[in-house]
């Protein structure tokens, strides 16, 4: 599973003009699932299922 900032640097996620994160093949905002035990924050395409790891 890729980090967001890599994601955003390869082209694979891009934002929009709402500062959103977009999947840069399937073109959808992407949904966020939070852990509370966990430190990172995973991003999912609902498109193509798609993961991206953030840390907060």
């Amino acid at each position: 599973m890729k980090s967001v900032r890599k994601a955003l640097r390869d082209g694979e996620l891009e934002k929009d003009t709402y500062d959103r994160l977009v999947c840069g093949d399937c073109e959808k905002a992407l949904k966020t699932e939070n852990d509370p035990d966990q430190i990172k924050t995973v991003r999912i395409c609902p498109e193509c299922d798609a993961e991206w790891k953030e840390i907060r």
